[in-house]
């Protein structure tokens, strides 16, 4: 029995930093109503903010969903309010490091765009994003500058030699996370895991990027069963396939889970 459906955001729920859409929006609210539901993106706390809760009516059902920003290394809970529950902030020395990094890799590798919308490279706090077309970028432009993650992977190969005591996974259209090593969003499903009191074997989770190198990929590599998806017209049919088959062994309704100490 599946207790929790676990969604990545950009390009599964929503397209690459755009709002759930209504559809999905009223889909999410009525499994959330009947089981638990999680969301794991490479995006920070706001715009988790934008893209989710201010699409979602507000309500205690709110309390059935948790939110993990920047790859898992924050993770939010709602009780009347939306709190942290944990950061994994990286060290002054780390950030570093690690902005030093992006630089030589993506000189390195000699891809430079032509245009560029705002900056490339953004401090999460717990994650560092490079973004190829800036971070202001439309999304046609973002969508066919590098559909076959060719780009990213030769930039991703410098940084994996560069860094290799951190974690450096593609995500979205144009981006490239790198977290605190062993901090992927593996990291966020043990964590879910431990604060929910839900076993990876009890999860099911959907994602746009769970190729090898993605950063989809660790939560399969986690025992999680994982369903691809092309983009959020596929989640859609998906998310509805979930609710329909809710009365056969596909997910246990049940009591929203509730944190545990975490201290």
């Amino acid at each position: 029995m599946k207790r929790l459906i676990v969604f990545d955001l950009d390009g599964t729920l929503a397209k690459s930093k755009s709002p759930i859409d209504g559809s999905m929006s009223s889909l999410l609210r009525e499994l959330i109503d009947i089981v638990n539901v999680a969301v794991i993106s490479g995006g920070d706390w706001p715009q988790f903010q934008k893209q989710v809760i201010a699409q979602l009516p507000p309500g205690e059902y709110l309390a059935g969903l948790s939110l993990l920003p920047t790859c898992g290394t924050k993770f939010f809970r709602y009780s009347g309010q939306w709190t942290k529950i944990y950061s994994e902030d990286f060290t002054t020395s780390e950030k570093h490091q690690i902005l030093s990094a992006f630089h030589e890799a993506i000189s390195g590798a000699g891809i430079k765009p032509e245009k560029v919308w705002g900056d490339l490279i953004e401090d999460r706090g717990s994650q560092i994003t490079y973004s190829a077309l800036g971070q202001q970028a439309p999304l046609a432009e973002k969508v066919k500058w590098d559909p076959d993650y060719a780009k990213r992977k030769k930039i991703k190969n410098l940084l994996d030699a560069l860094l290799s005591g951190f974690s450096v996974r593609m995500g979205g259209a144009t981006s490239i996370d790198v977290t605190k090593p062993g901090i992927d969003k593996a990291y966020g499903i043990r964590k879910l895991t431990s604060i929910l009191g839900i076993s990876s074997k009890q999860m099911l989770y959907v994602g746009d990027a769970l190729f090898p190198g993605g950063n989809d990929y660790p939560v399969e590599q986690a025992g999680v069963a994982s369903i691809a998806v092309r983009d959020p017209e596929d989640t859609r049919r998906v998310v509805q396939t979930i609710i329909a088959c809710l009365g056969d062994s596909l997910v246990e309704p049940q009591e929203k889970s509730l944190p545990r100490d975490h201290s």
